[in-house]
């Protein structure tokens, strides 16, 4: 009956090929998943630190890319390289206890820099990418991942700008850690990029990235995000003793006004301490220099910035915020909350506009900056030289300004300011070279649109300057504000 066939226990050798088919599934489903692996030392490559590397990487990823993608990986050991070239669907992965390390520039082994007709409104570092240790021109679905570090000791940290002055072409050897340039879904993270040259980490016209967990302690730049769209920063540790931690910028690199918009940038630690030391851990803070860490907007900025956030970020022995709009573009809703400084140099927040205009003559734009807010910040022991910076110009101000729950404890000490503050104008926008505020805690010109709401300013030493000066601004309004020599004005 089929009742009694139904209940009767199936053979044994039933039961045996129900089994071997089931784990011949999950093996097919498992196969149909895998990443296809490319060790480089199947390549040739030797990681013995004084044998030439790069050429066995590059095939390994030439041979990757063509089969369709998956994932170059580099075992344990130190691989002396040249170029480095990323290829689409190709994964990267740097295993712990392997360095890439790259090469002196004698030994004459970074590709050549592409072609760049026209004029060059920003210097070499910004407009050359190819002559870098890993770089990716025009790639999709790359990555760089892993436990291992990139150690940039043969790159050079020079560019081709002298005072403000730029000198034209390219600097002619190594000088980028890695470098991306109109690529699409990105990826970089968990490796330690230590020493990377002009900048540790560049991406220009790229759209949709991630750089999450990385660890930077360099000599230049640390991260640099030109012209991109939809990217973003991630718990990721960055020390620049001698440059910008973490900078967006709109440069000409791209031959067009491009704007770097939505880009989130979230816990991230920002220091200045001696190079290397945040890597070996005695964290020695470096003496002031012209600047030292920061978060930056600028200085290239030809197609302005817009959709930008800040949040849960410290710094530590580092200059703070600085947004900068001087070469005709547009910065506007930039957010930023739950920041921590502790020693600061030269001032916590800076916001300018000016007319640099390092562009096209054709262009007639006038560089303008709003709706900009500010929220729960702490700083700690910061610079007398001076406080919070806002100055638009006179014909185009600065609107809707936002500053609110904020603390910031100054070393104070500062005299009196007799002479008229610079004027941002055609200058380069930095405030050490403008010297003292007027006002220790906060100096406002040209802006219309300015609300201030409990903030508090506290001193180390007493101040001749008064806490505020306002010059030429419009619309504000200043609620719950606490600071020596304040009487409610």
């Amino acid at each position: 009956m089929l009742r009694d066939r139904l209940l009767t226990k199936p053979s044994f050798g039933f039961s045996k090929r129900i089994a071997v088919a089931a784990v011949l599934f999950v093996i097919a489903v498992l196969q149909a998943g895998a990443t296809t692996v490319y060790n480089v030392r199947d390549y040739g490559a030797k990681g013995n630190g004084t044998d030439l590397d790069h050429g066995a990487i590059n095939k390994a990823i030439e041979e990757c890319t063509v089969a369709g993608g998956g994932q170059v990986y580099v075992p344990a050991g130190t691989y002396l390289c040249g170029s480095i070239r990323m290829k689409s669907n190709v994964e990267l992965h740097l295993a712990a206890g392997c360095t890439i390390l790259a090469a002196p520039g004698s030994m004459k082994v970074y590709d050549e820099s592409e072609p760049f007709d026209g004029t060059a409104y920003q210097d070499g570092g910004h407009t050359y990418f190819h002559n870098s240790l890993i770089w990716a021109d025009g790639e999709q679905n790359i990555a760089i991942t892993g436990r291992g570090m990139i150690d940039g000791k043969g790159l050079t940290k020079k560019d081709t700008e002298k005072g403000g002055k730029l000198q034209g072409g390219s600097i002619g050897t190594g000088d980028k850690a890695i470098a991306f340039k109109l690529c699409r879904n990105i990826l970089i993270r968990d490796v330690t990029i230590y020493r990377g040259g002009h900048f540790a980490i560049i991406i220009t016209g790229c759209d949709i990235g991630t750089i999450d967990n990385v660890l930077i302690d360099t000599n230049r730049d640390g991260i640099d995000i030109d012209c991109c769209r939809y990217i973003t920063v991630s718990n990721t540790k960055v020390n620049t003793p001698h440059d910008d931690a973490i900078v967006l910028k709109a440069s000409y690199a791209l031959k067009k006004p491009v704007p770097c918009e939505h880009i989130a940038v979230t816990n991230c630690v920002i220091t200045g301490f001696k190079i290397g030391t945040l890597l070996d851990g005695t964290n020695q803070p470096e003496p002031v220099n012209w600047v030292c860490g920061r978060f930056k907007l600028g200085t290239e900025s030809n197609g302005g910035y817009k959709d930008i956030a800040l949040s849960n970020c410290t710094f530590h022995y580092s200059s703070g915020l600085a947004f900068e709009e001087v070469d005709q573009g547009m910065m506007e809703d930039v957010v930023v909350s739950n920041i921590t400084m502790n020693h600061v140099h030269h001032y916590p927040i800076y916001i300018t506009t000016g007319c640099r205009n390092r562009g096209p003559k054709e262009c007639t734009d006038i560089s303008a900056g709003r709706n900009i807010y500010i929220n729960n910040v702490v700083a700690n022991d910061c610079d007398s030289l001076a406080g919070i910076i806002i100055t638009g110009m006179k014909d185009k101000p600065l609107e809707n300004i936002h500053l609110s729950n904020i603390y910031i404890n100054y070393r104070g000490g500062g005299k009196k300011v007799e002479k008229e503050y610079r004027e941002q104008g055609t200058n380069y926008p930095e405030a050490k070279f403008a010297g003292p505020t007027p006002g220790y805690g906060l100096f406002a010109r040209h802006v219309k649109g300015l609300t201030v709401d409990n903030v508090r300013f506290t001193l180390q030493r007493d101040e001749e300057r008064p806490p505020v000066v306002l010059e030429d601004v419009s619309d504000y309004e200043i609620t719950g504000l606490k600071a020596p020599g304040w009487e409610g004005k």
